[in-house]
């Protein structure tokens, strides 16, 4: 594999549309929100999930893009598989307990766990949980998404005509035709209405080095991002699309210029009929919320970019 040569940071843009993109399970499972400003958040282990969940579905068994962090794994049992590797299998990889005996064991146990797992080398991972397999920075690493304008998230009634036992049914049956009408099991859905969300990614070319983070691995995280919705569709989430990944490639691993000053050069703007109006601005009071992505005009400024970056749309 091609060893990553370049630092890159990257403006990714989703929408969702009559959705609800990232549940808060602390509040009922509402679309998460900054409380002070009603902006809309998804979190970065939300992304990272549905990151993972394409490359089970992209890659499968291929080797090198196991993925660690899985729904019901146990994951002292992997830590044990990279004991299992470095020691042979026997009595000194079967305790409850396990720790390197040296500094040459200790990476010998990260490297394996970096060369198998394609989300320990790419975003990191913490092994130390009584199998102790270590601690891994990792290379890429994304922030929450925010959205581009406040959110106004909506409670949906709905309701189930079917029973859900013979005691629930028996219940129903008893009352008359409008009560039997009446008597159904209520529930709720949240959804957004719409939100356009933007979220930063950076990619550490040094730590890649580290990890055995590829140039291979950073495609197939670029093509992660364009098609990891088209592969996690769900009633609660409505339409989510990846709408832009924007990236910055520096032509040194350790980069050539500031990250937040090439994120300042990518502008979201509100269409109002020929206009281009800054997200905020009080002209934008009385306008109709946004409700598709046309609603917006994505722009970026390439003037006078600092010598050694380069502009690539990933999509």
């Amino acid at each position: 594999m091609t060893s990553l040569a370049n630092r890159y940071d990257i403006v990714f843009l989703f929408d969702v549309t009559r959705g609800n993109p990232n549940g808060d399970p602390d509040a009922g499972n509402l679309p998460r929100i900054d409380p002070e400003t009603n902006f809309g958040l998804v979190t970065d282990v939300c992304l990272k999930r549905k990151i993972r969940n394409y490359t089970e579905l992209a890659k499968g068994d291929q080797p090198g893009y196991r993925i660690y962090v899985q729904e019901g794994a146990i994951l002292n049992e992997k830590h044990r598989e990279a004991y299992k590797a470095v020691r042979g299998d026997g009595d000194k990889s079967s305790k409850d307990k396990l720790n390197p005996q040296s500094d040459d064991e200790a990476r010998a146990l990260t490297k394996f766990m970096c060369d198998n797992f394609f989300d320990v080398r790419t975003f990191g991972a913490v092994m130390s949980t009584g199998i102790n397999a270590g601690q891994v920075r990792g290379p890429v690493q994304v922030t929450f998404a925010s959205s581009i304008e406040p959110i106004l998230p909506l409670e949906i009634s709905i309701t189930r005509m079917a029973a859900t036992s013979e005691k629930e049914k028996a219940e129903r049956d008893k009352g008359g035709d409008d009560e039997r009408t009446e008597n159904r099991t209520m529930g709720r859905k949240h959804i957004v209405p719409y939100g356009l969300y933007r979220a930063h990614i950076f990619v550490n070319a040094k730590l890649a080095e580290r990890t055995g983070f590829s140039q291979d691995d950073l495609d197939h995280l670029f093509a992660a991002l364009a098609s990891m919705f088209e592969h996690d569709r769900s009633a609660a989430r409505g339409e989510m699309v990846s709408r832009r990944g924007i990236a910055f490639k520096h032509a040194s691993a350790l980069g050539n210029a500031h990250a937040q000053a090439l994120f300042d050069r990518v502008k979201v703007w509100r269409r109002s009929g020929e206009d281009l109006i800054a997200p905020g601005d009080p002209r934008l009071d009385n306008a109709k919320p946004a409700r598709h992505y046309a609603d917006y005009e994505v722009t970026i400024d390439r003037d006078g970019l600092p010598d050694g970056v380069e502009v690539v749309e990933l999509f």
